[in-house]
């Protein structure tokens, strides 16, 4: 499956990168008060840096600063602005410090399907799918329109989820399991691959440690810059063929 064609000047692609939380909202606190908020805007900054650097891609963040935003907010922006890979970043905490690792997350199968059915019943379905007007077409057709185009969509953000792991590991570590998938409202973009970071738990004293690092961060992002070059040239390469 091929994804949307975008449309910047070049055919140039858009990574979308969405530090969770900001503003009133600190997100996770960890063993040291280090606050989930910081440490992800230092390492969505640090990866726009890295991929900015390798001038293979366009870059965009939906805060690079200490201000709040809705999930909604961030999943239009990644829409509005016709994302071609957006990468939400967290990093979580959890009852006791033995866990720890980063985790990449993707939209699971049923939650992708109950947002199908969702978006095809809102009243105004004009522009649900860049490019492709729906507010003439019937809700069987509509349903089947978004629900392949969200299929499409995992695809994309699955195989760069697996490519995002094969770069990170020899630099960080991961849970047991590296790849998972749940119902995140900020992944449920129809018509963006998305996945979702959890860097590390912030109840870890050790992964707090590598959070609060610019060495570390400049390491695992320069890994997932690999992985997003890989990716899309990937892409390229298979519509050339």
């Amino acid at each position: 499956a091929e994804a949307p064609a975008a449309t910047r000047p070049g055919g140039r692609k858009l990574v979308v990168i969405d530090p969770g939380h900001g503003g009133i909202d600190p997100g996770a606190i960890g063993t040291r008060k280090t606050r989930e908020k910081d440490v992800v805007l230092a390492y969505g900054l640090a990866l726009k840096e890295v991929l900015e650097a390798s001038g293979a891609v366009d870059v965009m963040m939906t805060r690079s600063d200490d201000r709040f935003l809705t999930l909604k907010e961030r999943v239009r922006f990644a829409r509005d602005n016709q994302a071609d890979l957006f990468i939400a970043i967290h990093a979580d905490t959890v009852r006791g410090p033995e866990a720890r690792g980063a985790t990449i997350y993707t939209l699971s199968e049923k939650a992708s399907d109950a947002e199908a059915e969702a978006l095809a019943h809102k009243e105004n379905r004009a522009d649900i799918i860049a490019g492709v007007h729906l507010e003439n077409e019937s809700e069987a057709v509509t349903d089947i329109l978004i629900d392949l185009v969200q299929r499409e969509s995992k695809t994309h953000a699955l195989v760069f989820a697996r490519k995002a792991v094969s770069e990170m590991k020899p630099v960080t570590a991961f849970t047991g399991k590296p790849m998972r998938s749940a119902g995140f409202m900020v992944l449920k973009a129809p018509d963006v691959p998305s996945v979702l970071v959890e860097l590390g738990y912030l109840s870890s004293r050790d992964d707090e440690m590598q959070l609060t690092s610019p060495e570390w961060r400049k390491r695992v992002a320069t890994a997932m810059g690999r992985a997003v070059e890989t990716y899309f040239a990937q892409q390229l390469a298979a519509r050339a063929e």
